[in-house]
């Protein structure tokens, strides 16, 4: 094991471009999968005809389907059809796609388990279905959502890593890439993913107790 030249200043260097991609990746997509989610959520929460049914028909055949298949139909597919995908934006699109239908689910429950009764309190004073959802629904669902929500952000920041196959400049690409330079980087370039894997995430774990514990 060469830790030594493992940890260079050059081999770290790419390390963090590698990270700053993996980053800028999980970002937009979680940004862009939460929007998703939201709309599919309140989509299937309030029944809205058609277009509920189109909700539910698309997030089960998205959370059926291997993650790894749609990095793989957005990066070589689509352009067969005309449509040509970045490694970056393919994956940031196959992202959101899968995590927004995860996202959905989570969205739908948190709505769902608002109780009843405020509902129907608040329709008696006079409110409209919508200033309901928006005051007094979304407000609560929205409080007990962060702990779920912020686990599957994480998921979705790990997930980042399978952008590897269409040669995205993530973390583990570029990790790939010095480990191929000598087979004594190996375990110190792994053992270094890692631990930036699990700073990372921790840190998120961590600002999820804290929501949680603000919200209580």
């Amino acid at each position: 094991m060469d830790f030594v030249g493992a940890y260079s200043a050059e081999n770290l260097k790419f390390l963090m471009e590698g990270l700053y991609i993996t980053l800028f990746v999980a970002f937009v997509a979680i940004i862009l999968s939460f929007l998703l989610g939201c709309i599919l959520g309140v989509t299937r929460y309030t029944n809205i005809p058609v277009l509920s049914q189109i909700s539910f028909v698309f997030v089960e055949i998205i959370r059926n389907l291997p993650l790894l298949l749609l990095i793989f139909f957005m990066r070589f597919a689509l352009p067969e059809v005309g449509i040509k995908l970045g490694p970056v934006a393919a994956a940031i699109t196959a992202l959101t796609i899968f995590e927004g239908a995860m996202i959905s689910e989570i969205v739908r429950a948190g709505l769902a388990s608002v109780d009843k009764g405020q509902i129907e309190a608040a329709r008696s004073s006079g409110l409209t279905s919508v200033q309901t959802l928006w005051h007094i629904v979304l407000p609560q669902g929205l409080r007990r959502m962060v702990p779920p929500l912020v686990s599957q952000f994480i998921s979705l920041l790990k997930d980042t890593s399978l952008g590897v196959v269409i040669s995205l400049a993530e973390l583990m690409h570029n990790a790939g890439i010095i480990i191929g330079h000598g087979f004594n980087y190996t375990i110190p370039t792994l053992l270094l993913v890692a631990l930036i894997y699990f700073t990372v995430n921790y840190l998120l774990s961590l600002l999820s107790k804290r929501l949680e514990a603000k919200n209580a």
